[in-house]
C-alpha cells in the first residue's frame, strides 16, 4: 500500500515526536547497559503507531507499507540512535517471511511481530560475515537438522522467531527453528556499539522446519529491504551529528570569537553538509527505486547497492569529523559524539561491507 507524501511525513513525525520524548540521549545510555538492551515499553509504544508491522501486510494486522515509508521511518531511529531490534525484527525477518513464507506462516507468525509481543532474527552469515550465499556457514543433514555456526546475529539472544539461512543439496534454503530446540546454542557477542547487539548462533543436528522452497533470492529481497532501512538510519544519524557539530561551532567561542566564524572549521562543515546531502539522498532514492513498479531489477539493485556503500561512508566521515571539529570533549565518553562514531561503525559492516556494495553496483551498470 502506498500513502501520500503528506501522509508519510506525519507518520515520520509522529515517530520522531515519539522517539524525542522517549528515547533521549540519557535514555539511550541507560537503556544500553540494560540485560535486553532496549526499553519494551517504548517497544510497545511503537507497536502501537504500526511501526513494527509497516512491512506485515493488512491482513496479517500490518500496515502493508514498503519501502519509502520504512526509509522515512528509519531516519528518525537513526536519528534518535534507538536502541531496540527494529532492522532485526520489523525488517529482516518480516521481509524474509513476505518473501519466503506460506500464508499459514504469514498468519502464525506475523501478527506477534507487528504487536511487538514476538521479537524475530535472522541467522544468516558464518564468520567470514560476507552476507553472501558463499558466506553461508550453516548445512543441513540428510535428517533435515542443521548444523553450523551464525555470527553477527542480530538481536539474537532477545529473539523467539528464529530463522535460519543455510546451505542444502538445491542450494541455500531458509529454515525455522524453535528457540528452545535441541542442540541450539546462542552466545552474546562482544560489540563495539552496546545500542546493536549481536549474537553467535551454534546448531547441532538441531531439528528445524523448511520455509518451502524458498532459496538465496528471497534472502536477498530481505536484504534489501534492510540495507534501505538500515540508509535510512544512517542518514538520520549523519544529518543528526551534523547538526549537533554547527550548534556547537556556533556556541563555543575562542579569542573572543565563535569558533564556526574559523575559516578552515567552515570548510571542514561545508564538506560535511555534503555528505549529509548525499547520504539523504542516496537512501531516499534508494527507497523510491526500491518502491517504484517503473524500475528494473538491474535499477533497483544498483540504488540499493549505491546507498549500502554511500551512506555507510558519509556517517563515518561525519562522526569522525564532529569528533575532532568538537575538540577534547567530543573525545569524552559523557559527549554524545562517541555515540554516533560507535553506530556508524557498526553499520559499516553490517548486512554488507562497502566492497560488496560496489561490486553489487558495478554489477548492476554491466561493468
Amino acid at each position: 500500500m502506498t500513502i501520500s507524501v503528506a501522509e508519510r511525513a506525519e507518520l515520520r513525525t509522529a515517530v520522531g515526536e515519539l522517539l524525542a520524548d522517549k528515547c533521549t540521549e540519557a535514555d539511550v545510555r541507560r537503556v544500553m547497559e540494560s540485560e535486553d538492551g532496549f526499553d519494551r515499553e517504548l517497544w510497545g509504544r511503537l507497536a502501537e503507531q504500526g511501526v513494527l508491522g509497516m512491512l506485515v501486510g493488512t491482513d496479517f494486522g500490518g500496515l502493508g507499507f514498503g519501502a519509502l515509508e520504512l526509509e522515512a521511518v528509519a531516519e528518525e531511529t537513526g536519528t534518535a540512535l534507538l536502541p531496540a531490534p527494529f532492522l532485526s525484527s520489523a525488517v529482516l525477518t518480516v521481509a524474509l517471511i513476505n518473501a519466503a513464507g506460506s500464508d499459514e506462516d504469514k498468519q502464525r507468525l506475523l501478527p506477534a511481530l507487528a504487536e511487538g509481543t514476538s521479537i524475530g532474527t535472522v541467522a544468516l552469515t558464518g564468520p567470514s560475515g560476507t552476507w553472501t550465499p558463499q558466506g553461508v556457514d550453516v548445512r543441513t543433514g540428510a535428517d533435515g537438522t542443521l548444523t553450523g555456526t551464525a555470527h553477527y546475529v542480530t538481536w539474537g539472544q532477545v529473539a523467539d522467531v528464529v530463522l535460519v539461512v543455510a546451505r542444502t543439496d538445491d542450494g541455500v534454503g531458509v529454515f525455522e527453528v524453535d528457540s528452545d530446540a535441541t542442540g541450539f546454542n546462542r552466545t552474546a557477542a562482544t560489540v563495539f556499539d552496546p545500542t546493536v547487539r549481536l549474537s553467535t548462533y551454534t546448531f547441532s543436528d538441531t531439528p528445524a522446519r523448511r520455509f518451502g522452497h524458498a532459496g538465496w533470492d528471497a534472502v536477498q529481497e530481505a536484504l534489501d529491504y534492510t540495507v534501505v532501512a538500515l540508509a535510512g538510519e544512517q542518514a538520520g544519524g549523519t544529518r543528526r551529528i551534523f547538526d549537533i557539530t554547527i550548534e556547537y561551532l556556533k556556541t563555543r567561542f575562542q579569542f573572543g570569537r565563535a569558533i564556526g566564524s574559523f575559516q578552515a572549521l567552515k570548510h571542514m562543515a561545508a564538506d560535511l553538509l555534503l555528505e549529509v546531502e548525499s547520504a539523504t539522498s542516496a537512501a531516499q532514492n534508494a527507497a523510491a527505486q526500491f518502491a517504484s513498479t517503473d524500475s528494473t531489477e538491474e535499477t533497483r539493485a544498483g540504488a540499493v547497492a549505491l546507498a549500502g556503500f554511500a551512506c555507510a561512508e558519509a556517517y563515518v566521515t561525519t562522526a569522525m569529523q564532529a569528533v575532532q571539529m568538537h575538540g577534547g570533549i567530543g573525545f569524552t565518553w559523557e559527549h554524545p559524539c562517541h555515540l554516533y562514531v560507535r553506530r556508524a561503525r557498526s553499520g559499516l559492516q553490517l548486512f554488507g561491507d562497502s566492497g560488496l556494495h560496489r561490486e553489487r553496483y558495478l554489477l548492476s551498470k554491466g561493468a
